[in-house]
């Protein structure tokens, strides 16, 4: 039987109407949330990933500001930005969009931001939270893996999950969150050994590699749920995701499609990390005042 296939326009939709009705909460309480985007330069795809959050923060009640700097900005200017942004009380969500012009250290600019404010979960200290289970924000692209998982009701604890790929903003933290739900986790990546027979263990198989059609049929378990947060163009300019969807999809028991699946939930999660800074910055004026 042919695998059922992850909603994740309609799992992304119910997010968002749930984050609806917080912020309209959240204004009847004189809170309106508010999420500033620090982009620099004109990256052509960062400025389309960054007008769609716009449109969505607008669907649910979210304040969107775009702060566009310069690609020749220095770094010291960027960061008294960042601060003027962290000492805004009205602002309680910030974004640094990458890329980052070359003269700007990344981890600078993101370490700048106030962990309170940092919606992506990029900042060191939200790292280590998430490491050690007790956080306030995950990131965006985890937190849709697992946010579908939940949806559709699948059994985690105690199961073999393999995640391919291990990087810091996808594989090591949906690794770390499937860990903290009681999976037993592999994590792997481009010096695995005989990669085919580990992942045929999975019983959940996230794919995060960023190659088209690297996850083949004979490299799935039968039955398992895969997970595809891979974007990519296939040689006829196609997007398509890490999975051979078709041949697994006659494999696995629930998959992801590309486009459809993760991506939707990407800004969703978003748009929810918003909402907790809000609430959380409500919740330390009250405990100030």
């Amino acid at each position: 039987m042919p695998a059922k296939i992850i909603d994740g326009k309609s799992i992304a939709q119910q997010v968002r109407d749930s984050v609806a009705v917080q912020a309209r909460e959240l204004a009847e309480r004189g809170v309106t949330p508010h999420l500033a985007v620090v982009i620099a330069g004109d990256d052509q795809a960062s400025q389309v990933y960054v007008r769609s959050q716009a449109r969505a923060c607008a669907a649910v009640g979210i304040r969107s500001t775009v702060l566009q700097l310069s690609a020749d900005i220095t770094e010291e200017e960027l960061l008294d930005e960042i601060e003027q942004l962290n000492t805004d009380n009205r602002v309680h969500g910030i974004l640094i969009q990458r890329p980052l012009p070359p003269q700007i250290n990344p981890e600078r600019a993101i370490e700048a931001v106030s962990p309170r404010k940092d919606v992506d979960a990029s900042h060191p200290q939200n790292v280590g939270r998430i490491m050690i289970g007790s956080y306030d924000f995950l990131p965006c692209t985890p937190a849709s893996v697992m946010e579908l998982l939940r949806r559709e009701n699948v059994e985690i604890c105690g199961r073999d999950c393999v995640v391919i790929g291990r990087s810091n903003i996808v594989g090591k933290p949906v690794g770390m969150l499937l860990m903290h739900e009681n999976g037993t986790v592999t994590l792997c990546h481009s010096r695995t050994r005989n990669l085919p027979e580990v992942t045929r263990r999975a019983d959940i198989l996230v794919s995060a590699v960023g190659e088209a059609g690297f996850v083949t049929a004979d490299m799935v378990k039968p039955g398992a749920v895969v997970i595809d947060v891979g974007m990519n163009r296939n040689a006829e300019g196609k997007l398509c995701g890490d999975v051979d969807f078709g041949p697994v999809s006659e494999i696995a028991s629930l998959i992801t499609p590309v486009p459809g699946g993760v991506g939707p939930m990407t800004i969703t999660m978003l748009l929810e990390n918003t909402i907790k800074a809000a609430k959380l910055a409500v919740k330390n004026t009250q405990e100030c005042g």
